[in-house]
């Protein structure tokens, strides 16, 4: 007689090694079974041992790994997404442990887009902090995608990047709206000039954002420079603000930036604004958070704050142009 279903889960979750989870974890997250080892300080075999334990004792197989090889399976994809939660439910004990005291403790996971500029997060970081200062942060910068698969993933309390093609399980909330100038540095023949137009701009050498193509979140600006045949040949690339401003400081050609971002550069004589003046391209800016996600009590306070200072302000003030450019 076979034994009942109920009876086996709960033989297995009694003899289930718990650390056997947090290594495929870890492998998973790290791509390749070394890489892991390194992470957790260990031996290369004692990592492909304890895989190998777990495949056993789930009677299935969750990597599909030889010479150049390193494939998830659909088993294993299912089982990291289900660990992922579990382990965020571990983390979140001592906080649970706790939830009678009136003092909110507990770590808030911010993971951002590299442009985040807003009095909004600050405002809402400055006032919890001094409400409830037994609250802890950890500020991420990361590109938008992997800010999206942060919250996804339950690794991130919150979210706040560009927006390329909603993730289902999340929820989205526009922060703010900027606006993208293309700009110009010292060295830049373009530097200094009035009166230019977008003519202008044909033929010179660009940098900009890895996003900056039609299918991703920095659309708008691609469309005007698809449009008006800017910024080519692309010279440079990156996914972060800093660098990309960088290049262009350093001359390596004009490139997109947040115009009320790069505002005080502009007065400093670090950067020249270029066409177009008039109707610059609009990026809208969210707030991204995972609702089947559990939180613990700084986090849940966070992002309910967050999210009343943004209904709070009108979205006219949430919209950030920079100021109108000498033509």
């Amino acid at each position: 007689m076979s034994q009942p279903r109920a009876d086996l889960s709960e033989k297995f979750v009694g003899e289930l090694d718990w650390n056997l989870l947090r290594t495929f974890v870890i492998i998973v997250q790290e791509g390749g079974i070394t890489a892991a080892a390194h992470r957790l300080l260990l031996r290369q075999p004692t990592v492909s041992q304890a895989l190998q334990r777990l495949e056993g004792r789930l009677g299935t197989r969750l990597i599909e790994r030889g010479h150049g090889v390193f494939r998830v399976t659909a088993a294993g994809r299912e089982l990291y997404r289900e660990c992922v939660e579990i382990y965020g439910n571990i983390a979140r004990l001592a906080d649970v442990a706790t939830a009678a005291s009136q003092q909110i403790t507990g770590n808030v996971h911010i993971s951002l887009a590299s442009h985040v500029i807003t009095p909004l997060l600050d405002d809402t970081i400055a006032a919890f902090h001094a409400a409830h200062p037994g609250a802890t942060y950890r500020i991420k910068i990361e590109t938008s995608a992997d800010v999206a698969r942060s919250v996804q993933e339950g690794a991130a309390s919150l979210g706040i990047c560009l927006v390329a093609k909603r993730l289902p399980q999340l929820e989205y909330e526009m922060i703010y709206r900027e606006f993208f100038g293309f700009f110009c540095g010292p060295s830049h023949p373009l530097f200094g000039r009035k009166g230019l137009r977008l003519e202008d701009l044909r033929g010179q050498a660009a940098v900009s954002f890895d996003t900056d193509y039609v299918g991703d979140a920095l659309r708008p600006v691609a469309l005007l420079r698809r449009q008006y045949e800017l910024g080519q040949p692309v010279v440079g690339q990156s996914p972060h603000l800093e660098e990309v401003r960088r290049m262009v400081m350093c001359g390596l050609g004009i490139g997109p930036l947040p115009i009320h971002v790069m505002e005080r550069d502009v007065r400093d004589g670090l950067l020249w604004r270029l066409p177009p003046y008039r109707d610059p391209p609009a990026i809208d800016i969210y707030l991204v958070t995972n609702p089947k996600r559990g939180r613990n009590r700084a986090e849940t306070g966070f992002v309910a704050a967050l999210r009343q200072r943004i209904a709070d302000t009108p979205v006219a003030e949430r919209t950030y142009s920079g100021p109108t450019p000498p033509r």
